[in-house]
């Protein structure tokens, strides 16, 4: 009982933080923030169990902790899960334009929707660069944006997990295919990009 007490009291608090945060503070990056809001309650909820909670739970302090790391883990999954895919998602996207287009939409009509609505819609770009931005992984100078250290890193992982991880037979469109373990594979530049 002491446990799902702990556990319940995390995941109240965070859920209070979160909805608080995102409602009325600045947010950067929305993973980075909702992580925030895991750590807060994190504090919070050991404080409250040092405070007033140890006593009345007759719990120790190795139950509790793994308690508190139970809720944690639950919390950063929601974390991770929830507002991040909303935000990122072009699956999610889809789902909400064919809702608002009355549940269809004539399959020709994705590429050009996409280029034409959901970019501007979302502010895609805009979005995208700043959480770069804000991360550490590139640089905007003089109209010209460039990876950082820690942007080669990443995207040299991410470029080698894709490559190496990424399933070799995914279904797209009916037909099975590797074409997302390289997607640059066949890519032609069709957009000036060298910078000044």
């Amino acid at each position: 009982m002491s446990g799902a007490v702990l556990v319940g009291l995390l995941l109240v608090v965070f859920m209070a933080v979160h909805i608080v945060h995102f409602r009325f503070f600045p947010v950067r990056v929305v993973a980075y923030a909702a992580l925030l809001d895991v750590g807060i309650a994190l504090v919070l909820s050991a404080a409250a169990w040092l405070l007033w909670l140890r006593r009345r739970l007759r719990t120790d302090g190795l139950e509790s902790a793994l308690f508190l790391a139970i809720a944690t883990l639950v919390a950063t999954l929601y974390a991770i899960m929830v507002p991040t895919v909303i935000d990122r998602s072009l699956s999610i996207y889809i789902l909400e334009k064919l809702l608002q287009r009355g549940g269809a939409i004539r399959e020709g009509a994705f590429e050009e929707l996409l280029v034409r609505e959901f970019f501007p819609e979302h502010q895609l770009v805009a979005v995208r660069l700043t959480e770069q931005l804000n991360s550490g992984t590139i640089t905007i100078s003089d109209g010209c944006v460039r990876l950082t250290r820690r942007g080669e890193t990443t995207a040299t992982w991410t470029r080698r997990y894709r490559t190496t991880l990424l399933p070799r037979h995914r279904e797209i469109m009916g037909r099975f295919s590797d074409d997302l373990t390289d997607p640059f594979r066949h890519s032609t530049p069709q957009v000036d990009h060298r910078c000044q």
